[in-house]
């Protein structure tokens, strides 16, 4: 009887962790690259009463084995990495990436953080930053640029005063893994290679399978707010079952403790 408490026990941890899971994609549905993520659980180990083919008598033999499972646990928070929509901003500085290249975003200490969130800006001296000032590739836009223009292939491009053909500022690149879904999440849609994501593999917009970059648009968060409620409901029902399997095991324990 004190198994199934503790089976019971994991399975309203694991519906804790999936309901949490579910709220930060909830939470993140209007965050621009964001990635929304999954909880994947498995079952633990089985205590075996009796193997299969263990004699039962008179020569027979147990044609299934007799197995107890023990409830289950958390094995990864994976992350979906389905192409997000894009919406259009009207914004030149912005950029969404149609494929599955990250914008290598360069951090104060001198590392390499990688982002799907395109929503760029101007620092003061000129050069493509993220929302937090961290520099996006090495291009500066003098300050007497006009009509900025980002190609698919990444190439930016600015009219300047004086020069009748605009004038080439540089090319933002894309990186990309072998593995996206192994990549650590920093926060601020920002995230690092590890070893389970493989080396980041730089290469222009179009080649390599990184793909392409669209100019005044972002790529909006991939959650489902749907799919997220029914999740909720889901959990939050499963949770419900499973601590009713804690109150009928007490209960019986509580009649075994009475027998006479």
């Amino acid at each position: 009887m004190f198994r199934s408490l503790a089976t019971a026990a994991s399975g309203m941890e694991a519906q804790q962790t999936k309901l949490d899971v579910t709220a930060n994609n909830i939470a993140n549905v209007s965050t621009n690259g964001f990635k929304k993520g999954r909880a994947d659980f498995a079952d633990l180990m089985y205590q075996q009463v009796r193997a299969a083919g263990s004699p039962t008598g008179n020569g027979a033999a147990a044609p299934s084995s007799t197995e107890i499972g023990l409830g289950t646990r958390l094995v990864a928070t994976s992350r979906q990495n389905s192409q997000g929509e894009l919406h259009q901003t009207g914004n030149t500085m912005d950029v969404a990436i149609q494929g599955k290249g990250y914008l290598p975003v360069t951090m104060p200490d001198g590392t390499t953080a990688y982002t799907r969130n395109g929503a760029l800006q101007l620092s003061a001296e000129g050069k493509l930053v993220t929302a937090d000032g961290f520099a996006v590739g090495e291009i500066t836009v003098p300050p007497e640029a006009q009509n900025v223009s980002i190609s698919a292939t990444g190439q930016v491009s600015a009219t300047v005063a004086g020069e009748a053909q605009p004038v080439e500022l540089g090319t933002l690149q894309l990186a990309s893994f072998a593995n996206p879904a192994g990549l650590a999440a920093q926060g601020s849609t920002l995230f690092r290679e590890t070893s389970a994501s493989g080396s980041a593999v730089l290469g222009n917009p179009g080649e390599g399978g990184s793909g392409t970059i669209q100019q005044g648009m972002v790529e909006v968060s991939n959650v489902n707010v749907v799919e997220e409620m029914i999740d909720l409901i889901a959990g939050q029902r499963a949770y419900e079952v499973n601590s009713r399997v804690v109150k009928a095991a007490d209960e019986m324990l509580g009649e075994t403790a009475q027998l006479r």
